[in-house]
């Protein structure tokens, strides 16, 4: 049985992404801290990742266990109700350093369930 359509939510997670890279690329986190409309975009980013990570099937995420799944569906609710509690180094480490590993599964995941 082929999981129902996800592909819509796969491609605003990739785009939020991207614009995330665009938005840090030849920046420092001391950069990031200085600027409210970059802090305010990359966490509007993180919130669309983890929105859209809701319409993934969990057969669809388990070919990707390299991801906490549960972790990417979570954040967005801190930044939502609990924004106080996530420092500036958790964010910029998030685009950082757990963007890209998401991008690329991501991507495999588009590889391995084409398009109907």
């Amino acid at each position: 049985m082929m999981p129902r359509e996800f592909r819509h939510a796969i491609d605003d997670m990739l785009a939020a992404i991207q614009g995330a890279e665009r938005a840090v690329s030849g920046k420092t986190i001391d950069d990031y801290r200085a600027d409210w409309i970059l802090k305010h975009a990359i966490e509007r980013a993180v919130e669309i990742i983890s929105e859209a990570s809701r319409a993934l099937p969990a057969d669809v995420t388990a070919t990707q266990p390299q991801i906490n799944w549960r972790a990417v569906r979570a954040i967005g609710n801190v930044l939502r109700h609990e924004y106080h509690s996530l420092s500036d180094p958790i964010l910029w480490n998030v685009v950082i350093d757990e963007f890209p590993r998401l991008k690329t599964a991501l991507q495999a995941i588009m590889e391995q369930f084409p398009e109907r």
